[in-house]
């Protein structure tokens, strides 16, 4: 298990002992609701998304255990990553996270790939603009990125439901900032994902292995790529690792809670993503006994960019809704996107 796994895991299991011992607080969230679609987002975990769903069905977003033992953090230097998972804003690239800032001499000297920025991820964000159906936040300037992000929300209506989202990220810092703007959207381990490939070698899979777990087990066929959650071999208890993929089309589709979640984005020319990412990002943590563990991510990477003082950069994302109510197999899935897509006049 690597470093970031140790810590991960550590953290969890001492936020579900914090929560066990004391009564669960509520995280603050601000509904945006249309009557075709509902979205929470909260503006104490850094502009969280936290609960998405269309009307009388569940969330299609793993929430952690983190929201309710920890509804209001302090960022810090020092601290971990908290498991709040919904949908949060990261900056690329991962590499680079600790080594233009002083405010943690030990993890800049250790080039430390985790935690993510506390100042992102954990800070107050201020309500700037907000309606029934949208929301601007603003979050503070970091001192770890040299960075400060406004992020907006808006239900866009239309012939199906959808959000549309924005991030906009400007340099306080007095030198210039190398960054790029990195969605990361978390359901469940167990839900079924699907990305426009075109070539299977336009997917490169990280097996993250070890004692305890085994690699992702990826699937293509005719221009999209998927994963199975095949059991582990003997004496693992699941799958993790991450795929990195230069997509075909500007769009990434996962099934959960009776839904079919359909993110799309701004496909990118591959030499404007930094080389250490994809444009678009699978990761998996799966554990084949415990289906309410883990944790799939749906990330997507916009260009990277070096920002003067006072410049700024901005990408978005865009997410359909749909429901789904056929059985949970690949094939009624993928017929069901093909559909979805074809409605939407979305190529793969």
């Amino acid at each position: 298990m690597d470093a970031g796994a140790r810590i991960r895991r550590m953290v969890a299991l001492l936020l579900l002992g914090v929560a066990a011992a004391m009564p669960a607080a509520a995280t603050e969230r601000i509904v945006l609701d249309d009557g075709r679609m509902r979205v929470e987002v909260a503006p104490a975990l850094g502009g969280r998304i936290l609960h998405l769903s269309l009307p009388g069905r569940g969330n299609v977003l793993r929430v952690g255990p983190a929201v309710g033992s920890v509804p209001a953090p302090e960022p810090a230097a020092d601290g971990p990553d908290l498991p709040y998972f919904g949908h949060e804003l990261w900056l690329g690239p991962q590499s680079q996270w600790w080594l233009d800032q002083d405010v943690n001499p030990a993890r800049r000297a250790a080039a430390a790939p985790w935690p993510p920025d506390p100042w992102l991820g954990h800070a107050r964000n201020r309500v700037v603009e907000r309606s029934a159906q949208a929301l601007v936040l603003e979050g503070v300037p970091s001192p770890v990125s040299g960075l400060q992000a406004t992020q907006g929300f808006r239900l866009a209506g239309g012939a199906a439901p959808t959000m549309e989202l924005v991030a906009e990220a400007v340099n306080r810092r007095e030198r210039p900032v190398r960054r790029d703007l990195w969605f990361n959207t978390r359901l469940p381990a167990g839900s079924r994902v699907f990305a426009p490939v075109a070539e299977p070698a336009h997917a490169r899979l990280r097996a993250d292995d070890d004692a305890v777990f085994d690699g992702p087990v990826g699937w293509w066929e005719d221009g999209l790529y998927s994963l199975e959650l095949e059991p582990p071999a003997p004496g693992k208890t699941g799958r993790r690792g991450k795929i990195f993929i230069a997509p075909s089309a500007g769009w990434i589709a996962g099934f959960n809670a009776g839904q079919l979640l359909l993110i799309r984005f701004e496909r990118q020319d591959d030499a404007l993503i930094d080389p250490e990412h994809g444009q678009v990002e699978i990761y998996q943590q799966w554990h084949h006994d415990d289906p309410d563990a883990g944790v799939l991510e749906l990330e997507v990477h916009a260009p990277v960019r070096t920002l003067a003082p006072g410049e700024s950069m901005r990408a978005g994302e865009a997410w359909t809704l749909l429901p789904y109510d056929g059985p949970e197999t690949r094939e009624a899935q993928r017929a069901a996107l093909e559909q979805a897509l074809e409605a939407l006049g979305l190529a793969r």
